[in-house]
């Protein structure tokens, strides 16, 4: 099913800390919540069970000391010099997911827009305006095509030298999947983990689901709907997230793998809702590059999967 919300919105997490009430009754339960900056942004975590805050922080942070471009000792970092190496299980699982979505989406989900996002100084927030001929010269290292996979021994090699990869489009996403899967591995049952705006509402809170609003400023209540989340995440992908302006013009971090340039946006974000964080990442992803009308149409090949275009 497809939702189209024609307003301009953000998401935010209601209701989700301190006490609650529910509606039988019930005595209140205290939930516990924690907020650290991970994964690039700020990371929240609300449970009622008080060892859940630490669980996710140490996967998350397992899983950013795999994947970060930043982070020059990361698998990510040592592939992006190298241009060769033998991964881990899960490094490898990751770039081959990317690859497979990469195919799905017609390459408008694409890991290996590195030497772009270093182009146009989305990597060191030292932005500018590349010319036509840099990015000419750094679209010919990008495809999803030139990246070598043999799985036999989890080898990861480029075809062309100077290939980079950035999984900023699909790490988080992944990050919390394993988040979730060591909660279940605990035997908790509740927790609402809020990465940015990537969400994942694990069971219910207080024999209801997670309670996600959907804001607009412009209204009188700030609200322009809600989402009722169990066992569901929640991705948002817009270029209002990070931008730069040079003379008039704004310029988005999400680059169109096809032109090299951002994409020239026909909705403000594209939310989506699935069974697992990464297909939500990057799914959201693709059909903010795509557009509304070819976005909505490759989603539709994804089961469960649920879109909510603002325009």
């Amino acid at each position: 099913m497809f939702k189209k919300i024609f307003v301009v919105i953000t998401i935010a997490i209601i209701a989700a800390v301190g006490f609650y009430l529910t509606r039988d009754h019930t005595p209140r339960q205290t939930f516990y919540q924690e907020k650290r900056v991970m994964l690039g942004t700020f990371v929240e975590v609300t449970s009622a069970d008080r060892r859940a805050p630490d669980i996710v922080f140490n996967e998350l942070g397992r899983i950013e000391r795999l994947f970060s471009k930043y982070d020059p000792k990361s698998e990510v970092s040592r592939l992006n010099r190298s241009g060769k190496l033998k991964a881990s299980p899960e490094t490898f699982y990751v770039i081959n997911k990317a690859r497979e979505f990469c195919v799905q989406t017609k390459g408008a989900f694409d890991i290996t827009i590195g030497p772009l996002m270093d182009l146009w100084g989305f990597t060191s927030k030292d932005y500018l305006l590349p010319s036509e001929g840099e990015i000419r010269k750094a679209l010919r290292l990008v495809g999803c095509d030139k990246i070598i996979l043999r799985a036999k021994d989890n080898m990861i090699q480029f075809k062309i030298r100077g290939m980079k990869i950035d999984l900023g489009g699909i790490a988080k996403g992944y990050a919390l999947d394993c988040a979730v899967r060591k909660l279940r591995e605990a035997k908790i049952e509740s927790c609402l983990i809020n990465a940015g705006g990537q969400i994942y509402g694990l069971g219910v809170k207080s024999s209801q689901p997670w309670k996600i609003a959907i804001r607009d400023s412009r209204r009188d209540s700030g609200i322009a709907g809600y989402l009722s989340l169990k066992d569901k995440a929640v991705a948002t992908s817009g270029n209002y997230e990070q931008s730069f302006k040079k003379g008039n013009k704004y310029y988005g971090h999400i680059l169109n793998p096809k032109t090299g340039y951002p994409k020239e946006p026909d909705m403000h974000s594209a939310t989506a809702v699935a069974d697992d964080s990464l297909t939500a990442d990057c799914i959201a992803t693709a059909v903010f590059v795509l557009g509304r009308e070819e976005g909505e149409l490759m989603a539709s090949g994804f089961k469960g999967v649920e879109l909510i275009i603002i325009e």
